[in-house]
């Protein structure tokens, strides 16, 4: 997954980030609100916002995001440990809300759970046909088979299994890959989607002509 990890703690967030990369996640880190505006319009699986920032309220910026329309899953990150400060957090917009000091596992599995609804997936497991992926685990299967799959394949996979049966753009699928200061090949989605072609089945990954790829949904 991408994820916004906004936070200013230096020691907490270089831990957060380090932990969540070597989870397989591509991680952008703003220390405040100002440094989010090199991300706006920036695709993201999830965002993981401190409250209470040097320059202003977190939880302010999410309530304009939610505004504009923006429904990325969101965790509210916060030493504020009140019933009432849960309240405004989960009714200004969070998906989630995590009291520090918390565990990095926790972290990751309540980070799980907020996508996988954001998807509409029940469980962890998601089935396409006679491919299953499992979004914790962070595998797949063909017909009961498990497939060998890079970590750049896995990326590509969960960004669109993430938005099953949505179109997602060339473009955005490179930024949800590898990020705000990464560098793709003209031809890289191209060369993932078709060895995930190989590997799960021709049918999995569709290709909408002139938009961009799909799981799910009525083939084209």
């Amino acid at each position: 997954m991408r994820l916004l990890l906004i936070e200013d703690d230096e020691l907490l967030g270089e831990g957060l980030r380090d932990y969540l990369r070597a989870e397989g996640h591509v991680v952008d880190w703003a220390r405040c609100l100002g440094a989010t505006e090199a991300y706006r319009g920036e695709p993201f699986d999830a965002w993981l916002v401190d409250w209470q920032l040097p320059d202003g309220s977190g939880l302010d910026w999410l309530r304009g995001q939610r505004r504009r329309g923006d429904t990325t899953p969101a965790l509210m990150l916060t030493a504020r440990d009140q019933l009432q400060d849960r309240l405004l957090g989960l009714d200004g917009g969070a998906d989630d809300y995590l009291v520090k000091p918390f565990a990095p596992e926790e972290l990751s599995a309540r980070l799980r759970a907020v996508c996988r609804r954001s998807a509409g997936a029940a469980g962890a497991r998601v089935t396409f046909g006679d491919v299953t992926v499992d979004l914790e685990a962070r595998c797949a299967w063909r017909e009961g088979e498990r497939a060998e799959l890079t970590a750049r394949e896995w990326a590509v996979l969960e960004a669109l299994a993430l938005r099953a049966g949505r179109i997602v753009g060339k473009a955005e699928l490179e930024s949800l890959v590898l990020g705000f200061d990464s560098v793709l090949a003209s031809n890289a989605v191209e060369v993932h989607v078709s060895s995930l072609r190989r590997k799960l089945g021709r049918e999995l990954v569709q290709t909408v002509r002139g938009m961009g790829y799909r799981i799910g949904g009525d083939a084209e």
